[in-house]
Protein backbone atom coordinates (compact mmCIF):
# COMPACT_ATOMS: atom_id res chain seq x y z
CA UNK A 1 0.00 0.00 0.00
CA UNK A 2 1.77 3.13 -1.12
CA UNK A 3 1.55 6.13 1.17
CA UNK A 4 0.30 9.32 0.60
CA UNK A 5 2.61 12.69 1.40
CA UNK A 6 1.43 15.64 0.24
CA UNK A 7 3.93 18.29 1.48
CA UNK A 8 7.38 17.87 1.41
CA UNK A 9 10.67 20.30 2.32
CA UNK A 10 14.08 20.20 -0.16
CA UNK A 11 17.28 21.83 -0.74
CA UNK A 12 18.55 22.64 -4.21
CA UNK A 13 22.15 23.32 -5.61
CA UNK A 14 22.52 24.63 -9.13
CA UNK A 15 25.84 24.01 -10.51
CA UNK A 16 28.55 26.12 -10.40
CA UNK A 17 30.34 27.57 -13.59
CA UNK A 18 33.32 26.37 -14.45
CA UNK A 19 36.55 28.94 -13.95
CA UNK A 20 38.24 30.12 -16.89
CA UNK A 21 41.74 29.78 -18.03
CA UNK A 22 45.09 31.07 -18.45
CA UNK A 23 47.27 30.14 -20.91
CA UNK A 24 49.49 31.40 -23.94
CA UNK A 25 50.42 29.55 -27.25
CA UNK A 26 53.96 27.99 -27.25
CA UNK A 27 54.02 26.48 -29.95
CA UNK A 28 56.99 25.26 -32.32
CA UNK A 29 57.99 27.81 -35.16
CA UNK A 30 54.94 30.59 -33.23
CA UNK A 31 57.64 33.52 -32.68
CA UNK A 32 54.94 35.46 -30.94
CA UNK A 33 52.67 33.40 -28.98
CA UNK A 34 49.58 34.66 -27.43
CA UNK A 35 47.02 34.19 -24.82
CA UNK A 36 44.98 31.17 -25.40
CA UNK A 37 42.71 30.64 -22.32
CA UNK A 38 39.44 29.33 -23.04
CA UNK A 39 36.13 30.12 -21.04
CA UNK A 40 34.33 27.93 -18.23
CA UNK A 41 30.89 26.21 -19.27
CA UNK A 42 27.89 26.91 -17.35
CA UNK A 43 27.16 24.62 -14.56
CA UNK A 44 23.71 23.21 -14.52
CA UNK A 45 19.98 24.22 -13.80
CA UNK A 46 17.68 22.93 -11.51
CA UNK A 47 14.47 21.79 -12.58
CA UNK A 48 11.38 20.55 -11.54
CA UNK A 49 9.01 18.33 -14.47
CA UNK A 50 5.64 17.50 -13.77
CA UNK A 51 5.16 13.41 -13.94
CA UNK A 52 1.51 11.95 -14.36
CA UNK A 53 3.30 9.06 -13.31
CA UNK A 54 3.66 9.90 -9.80
CA UNK A 55 0.91 10.48 -6.92
CA UNK A 56 3.01 11.28 -4.41
CA UNK A 57 6.14 13.32 -3.09
CA UNK A 58 6.71 10.14 -0.90
CA UNK A 59 10.17 10.26 -2.53
CA UNK A 60 11.23 13.67 -1.03
CA UNK A 61 11.09 11.57 2.31
CA UNK A 62 14.49 10.01 1.73
CA UNK A 63 16.45 12.31 -0.56
CA UNK A 64 15.78 15.93 0.14
CA UNK A 65 18.93 17.48 -1.24
CA UNK A 66 19.66 18.44 -4.88
CA UNK A 67 22.76 19.63 -6.54
CA UNK A 68 23.44 19.70 -9.82
CA UNK A 69 26.71 19.44 -11.44
CA UNK A 70 29.47 22.38 -12.37
CA UNK A 71 30.49 23.46 -15.66
CA UNK A 72 34.06 22.63 -16.82
CA UNK A 73 37.35 24.35 -16.49
CA UNK A 74 38.14 26.23 -19.70
CA UNK A 75 41.48 25.13 -20.89
CA UNK A 76 44.31 25.88 -22.93
CA UNK A 77 44.04 26.56 -27.34
CA UNK A 78 40.86 28.29 -26.79
CA UNK A 79 38.72 25.37 -25.46
CA UNK A 80 35.53 26.16 -23.74
CA UNK A 81 34.71 23.57 -20.52
CA UNK A 82 32.26 21.25 -20.80
CA UNK A 83 28.11 22.75 -19.35
CA UNK A 84 26.66 20.84 -17.29
CA UNK A 85 23.73 18.91 -17.75
CA UNK A 86 20.16 20.10 -16.19
CA UNK A 87 19.30 18.26 -13.03
CA UNK A 88 15.87 17.59 -13.68
CA UNK A 89 13.60 16.44 -10.33
CA UNK A 90 10.04 14.58 -11.52
CA UNK A 91 7.18 15.48 -9.39
CA UNK A 92 3.73 15.02 -9.33
CA UNK A 93 1.22 16.91 -11.70
CA UNK A 94 -0.27 19.48 -9.24
CA UNK A 95 2.80 20.26 -7.12
CA UNK A 96 2.97 23.80 -6.18
CA UNK A 97 6.79 25.06 -5.56
CA UNK A 98 7.72 28.07 -2.86
CA UNK A 99 10.74 29.37 -1.58
CA UNK A 100 10.73 28.44 2.03
CA UNK A 101 12.33 31.95 3.22
CA UNK A 102 9.52 34.07 1.24
CA UNK A 103 6.80 31.72 0.78
CA UNK A 104 6.65 33.27 -2.75
CA UNK A 105 4.98 30.81 -5.15
CA UNK A 106 7.97 29.90 -7.82
CA UNK A 107 5.85 27.41 -10.22
CA UNK A 108 2.97 25.74 -9.97
CA UNK A 109 3.02 22.53 -11.81
CA UNK A 110 -0.57 21.29 -13.27
CA UNK A 111 0.26 20.14 -16.88
CA UNK A 112 2.33 16.58 -17.48
CA UNK A 113 5.98 17.54 -18.86
CA UNK A 114 5.60 21.26 -17.49
CA UNK A 115 8.71 22.33 -16.48
CA UNK A 116 9.97 24.64 -14.16
CA UNK A 117 13.88 26.24 -13.37
CA UNK A 118 14.12 26.74 -9.87
CA UNK A 119 17.96 27.51 -9.51
CA UNK A 120 20.07 28.99 -12.16
CA UNK A 121 23.08 27.15 -13.26
CA UNK A 122 26.38 29.76 -12.96
CA UNK A 123 27.62 31.43 -15.71
CA UNK A 124 31.19 30.34 -16.83
CA UNK A 125 34.24 32.81 -15.89
CA UNK A 126 35.80 34.28 -19.17
CA UNK A 127 39.57 33.05 -20.29
CA UNK A 128 42.60 35.12 -20.42
CA UNK A 129 41.80 35.35 -24.33
CA UNK A 130 39.15 37.33 -23.29
CA UNK A 131 41.03 40.34 -22.07
CA UNK A 132 43.65 40.65 -24.60
CA UNK A 133 43.85 44.24 -26.20
CA UNK A 134 46.12 45.94 -28.83
CA UNK A 135 47.32 47.49 -25.58
CA UNK A 136 47.26 44.66 -23.53
CA UNK A 137 48.48 41.63 -25.60
CA UNK A 138 49.31 39.24 -22.48
CA UNK A 139 46.55 39.47 -19.87
CA UNK A 140 47.38 36.72 -17.07
CA UNK A 141 44.30 36.84 -15.54
CA UNK A 142 41.21 34.86 -15.73
CA UNK A 143 37.46 34.63 -14.08
CA UNK A 144 36.40 32.03 -11.68
CA UNK A 145 33.04 30.89 -12.34
CA UNK A 146 30.08 32.28 -10.98
CA UNK A 147 28.24 30.55 -8.22
CA UNK A 148 25.20 28.82 -8.83
CA UNK A 149 21.63 29.72 -6.93
CA UNK A 150 20.70 27.45 -4.11
CA UNK A 151 17.68 27.99 -1.80
CA UNK A 152 15.29 25.69 0.34
CA UNK A 153 11.38 25.01 -1.55
CA UNK A 154 8.33 23.39 0.22
CA UNK A 155 6.54 21.42 -2.20
CA UNK A 156 2.99 21.38 -1.82
CA UNK A 157 0.58 18.46 -4.14
CA UNK A 158 -2.60 19.73 -4.49
CA UNK A 159 -4.77 17.45 -6.50
CA UNK A 160 -6.20 18.40 -9.72
CA UNK A 161 -9.63 17.16 -9.27
CA UNK A 162 -12.81 18.48 -11.14
CA UNK A 163 -15.22 18.20 -8.38
CA UNK A 164 -14.89 18.09 -4.15
CA UNK A 165 -16.82 15.85 -1.45
CA UNK A 166 -16.73 18.79 1.70
CA UNK A 167 -18.17 17.40 5.02
CA UNK A 168 -17.16 17.56 8.23
CA UNK A 169 -15.57 13.85 9.76
CA UNK A 170 -19.00 11.03 9.09
CA UNK A 171 -20.76 12.73 7.18
CA UNK A 172 -20.46 9.93 4.60
CA UNK A 173 -17.79 11.26 1.68
CA UNK A 174 -15.73 8.43 1.46
CA UNK A 175 -18.90 6.03 0.87
CA UNK A 176 -20.34 8.78 -1.84
CA UNK A 177 -17.11 8.63 -3.77
CA UNK A 178 -17.28 5.08 -3.69
CA UNK A 179 -20.67 5.00 -5.16
CA UNK A 180 -20.28 7.04 -7.72
CA UNK A 181 -16.90 5.88 -9.16
CA UNK A 182 -14.34 2.71 -8.78
CA UNK A 183 -12.56 4.29 -6.06
CA UNK A 184 -12.32 2.04 -2.56
CA UNK A 185 -11.60 4.81 0.08
CA UNK A 186 -11.27 3.46 3.15
CA UNK A 187 -14.39 3.65 5.30
CA UNK A 188 -15.32 3.40 8.91
CA UNK A 189 -17.73 4.89 11.86
CA UNK A 190 -14.62 6.64 13.28
CA UNK A 191 -13.79 11.19 12.66
CA UNK A 192 -11.36 10.98 10.17
CA UNK A 193 -11.56 7.94 8.61
CA UNK A 194 -9.96 9.73 5.78
CA UNK A 195 -6.44 10.91 6.27
CA UNK A 196 -5.30 11.54 2.62
CA UNK A 197 -7.49 12.65 -0.37
CA UNK A 198 -9.14 9.78 -2.42
CA UNK A 199 -9.51 10.42 -5.85
CA UNK A 200 -12.24 8.60 -8.44
CA UNK A 201 -13.36 8.87 -12.02
CA UNK A 202 -17.24 9.17 -12.46
CA UNK A 203 -18.03 8.22 -15.82
CA UNK A 204 -21.68 9.02 -17.06
CA UNK A 205 -20.71 7.98 -20.42
CA UNK A 206 -18.63 8.86 -23.80
CA UNK A 207 -17.03 12.06 -23.21
CA UNK A 208 -18.62 12.25 -20.06
CA UNK A 209 -16.35 11.89 -17.09
CA UNK A 210 -14.44 14.01 -14.28
CA UNK A 211 -12.86 13.47 -11.78
CA UNK A 212 -13.75 13.31 -8.01
CA UNK A 213 -12.24 13.80 -4.96
CA UNK A 214 -12.99 12.80 -1.13
CA UNK A 215 -11.54 15.29 1.11
CA UNK A 216 -9.89 14.94 4.63
CA UNK A 217 -12.99 15.79 7.18
CA UNK A 218 -13.11 19.24 7.75
CA UNK A 219 -13.34 20.83 11.55
CA UNK A 220 -13.98 23.75 12.99
CA UNK A 221 -10.23 26.17 12.84
CA UNK A 222 -8.61 24.11 10.36
CA UNK A 223 -7.86 27.06 8.42
CA UNK A 224 -4.86 27.64 11.18
CA UNK A 225 -3.97 23.62 11.13
CA UNK A 226 -6.81 22.49 13.56
CA UNK A 227 -7.65 18.33 12.65
CA UNK A 228 -6.32 17.87 9.21
CA UNK A 229 -7.07 21.78 8.20
CA UNK A 230 -4.25 22.89 5.93
CA UNK A 231 -4.01 19.46 4.53
CA UNK A 232 -7.92 19.50 3.46
CA UNK A 233 -7.62 22.91 2.27
CA UNK A 234 -4.79 22.87 0.04
CA UNK A 235 -6.68 20.21 -1.65
CA UNK A 236 -9.96 21.79 -1.91
CA UNK A 237 -8.19 25.00 -3.58
CA UNK A 238 -8.10 22.83 -6.82
CA UNK A 239 -11.53 21.82 -7.70
CA UNK A 240 -14.02 23.34 -10.27
CA UNK A 241 -17.36 22.41 -7.95
CA UNK A 242 -17.97 21.89 -4.59
CA UNK A 243 -20.13 19.38 -3.03
CA UNK A 244 -21.28 20.10 0.97
CA UNK A 245 -21.79 16.68 2.37
CA UNK A 246 -23.80 17.10 5.62
CA UNK A 247 -24.57 14.12 7.51
CA UNK A 248 -28.75 14.62 7.93
CA UNK A 249 -29.36 11.35 10.56
CA UNK A 250 -26.73 12.07 12.66
CA UNK A 251 -25.48 15.83 12.96
CA UNK A 252 -26.71 17.36 16.03
CA UNK A 253 -27.49 21.05 13.70
CA UNK A 254 -26.41 20.04 9.87
CA UNK A 255 -27.31 23.77 9.01
CA UNK A 256 -24.56 24.88 11.57
CA UNK A 257 -22.16 22.11 9.95
CA UNK A 258 -22.97 23.63 6.72
CA UNK A 259 -22.11 27.67 8.02
CA UNK A 260 -18.67 26.07 9.53
CA UNK A 261 -17.56 24.44 6.15
CA UNK A 262 -18.55 27.25 4.32
CA UNK A 263 -16.61 29.89 7.20
CA UNK A 264 -13.19 27.49 7.18
CA UNK A 265 -13.75 27.27 2.87
CA UNK A 266 -13.81 31.83 3.08
CA UNK A 267 -11.30 31.89 5.60
CA UNK A 268 -8.50 30.03 4.07
CA UNK A 269 -8.99 31.63 0.30
CA UNK A 270 -12.48 33.58 -0.24
CA UNK A 271 -12.71 32.93 -3.65
CA UNK A 272 -13.50 28.86 -2.89
CA UNK A 273 -17.06 29.84 -1.33
CA UNK A 274 -17.52 31.56 -4.96
CA UNK A 275 -17.62 28.33 -6.71
CA UNK A 276 -20.11 26.38 -8.23
CA UNK A 277 -21.72 24.34 -5.47
CA UNK A 278 -24.49 21.80 -4.49
CA UNK A 279 -25.78 19.89 -1.19
CA UNK A 280 -25.91 16.64 -0.92
CA UNK A 281 -27.75 15.72 2.49
CA UNK A 282 -26.53 12.07 2.92
CA UNK A 283 -27.77 8.95 4.96
CA UNK A 284 -31.73 9.13 3.97
CA UNK A 285 -31.65 5.51 4.11
CA UNK A 286 -31.86 6.01 8.29
CA UNK A 287 -35.39 7.23 9.37
CA UNK A 288 -33.86 10.14 11.24
CA UNK A 289 -32.16 11.08 8.39
CA UNK A 290 -35.14 10.80 6.10
CA UNK A 291 -37.19 12.97 7.94
CA UNK A 292 -34.66 15.10 9.04
CA UNK A 293 -33.39 15.82 5.52
CA UNK A 294 -37.04 16.79 4.38
CA UNK A 295 -37.11 19.73 7.03
CA UNK A 296 -33.47 20.84 5.82
CA UNK A 297 -34.46 20.73 2.09
CA UNK A 298 -36.69 23.52 1.98
CA UNK A 299 -34.27 25.71 4.42
CA UNK A 300 -31.23 25.32 2.38
CA UNK A 301 -33.22 26.07 -0.96
CA UNK A 302 -34.48 29.02 0.09
CA UNK A 303 -31.11 30.13 1.30
CA UNK A 304 -30.34 29.49 -2.56
CA UNK A 305 -28.64 26.36 -1.90
CA UNK A 306 -29.00 23.54 -4.86
CA UNK A 307 -30.06 20.38 -2.79
CA UNK A 308 -29.89 16.38 -3.32
CA UNK A 309 -31.07 13.58 -0.81
CA UNK A 310 -28.09 11.13 -1.02
CA UNK A 311 -27.85 7.66 0.34
CA UNK A 312 -24.14 6.25 -0.28
CA UNK A 313 -24.94 2.81 1.14
CA UNK A 314 -28.35 2.35 -0.94
CA UNK A 315 -27.53 4.57 -3.76
CA UNK A 316 -30.60 6.99 -3.43
CA UNK A 317 -29.98 10.05 -4.98
CA UNK A 318 -26.25 9.54 -6.14
CA UNK A 319 -26.54 9.06 -10.51
CA UNK A 320 -29.11 12.52 -9.93
CA UNK A 321 -26.05 13.72 -8.04
CA UNK A 322 -23.58 12.63 -10.54
CA UNK A 323 -25.30 14.13 -13.33
CA UNK A 324 -25.58 17.37 -11.82
CA UNK A 325 -21.87 17.94 -11.24
CA UNK A 326 -20.69 16.77 -14.49
CA UNK A 327 -23.26 19.39 -15.97
CA UNK A 328 -21.56 22.22 -13.69
CA UNK A 329 -18.01 20.90 -14.14
CA UNK A 330 -18.42 20.83 -17.75
CA UNK A 331 -19.74 23.98 -17.89
CA UNK A 332 -16.58 25.44 -15.80
CA UNK A 333 -14.14 23.30 -17.87
CA UNK A 334 -15.79 25.70 -20.87
CA UNK A 335 -15.72 28.85 -18.76
CA UNK A 336 -12.15 28.80 -17.37
CA UNK A 337 -9.85 26.23 -19.37
CA UNK A 338 -6.98 26.65 -17.05
CA UNK A 339 -7.08 24.30 -13.95
CA UNK A 340 -8.57 26.16 -10.85
CA UNK A 341 -6.30 28.32 -9.33
CA UNK A 342 -4.29 28.08 -6.03
CA UNK A 343 -5.69 29.15 -2.85
CA UNK A 344 -3.52 30.56 0.01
Amino acid sequence: MSVFVDQATIYVKAGDGGSGCVSFRREKFVPKGGPDGGDGGRGGNVVLRADEGLSTLLDFRYRRVFRAQRGGHGEGGNRTGRSAPDLVIPVPVGTVVKDASTGQVLADLTQHGQEAVVARGGRGGRGNARFATPTHRAPRYAEPGEKGEERTLVLELRLVADAGLVGKPNAGKSTLLARMSAARPKVGDYPFTTLHPNLGVVFLGLGQSFVLADLPGLVEGAHRGAGLGQRFLRHASRTRVLVYVLDAALSEDPIGDLEVLRSELAAYDPNLVERARVVALNKVDLPEGRRRAEELREVLVRRGFEVFLTSGATGEGVPALARRLWELVHAARAAHPAPAGVGG
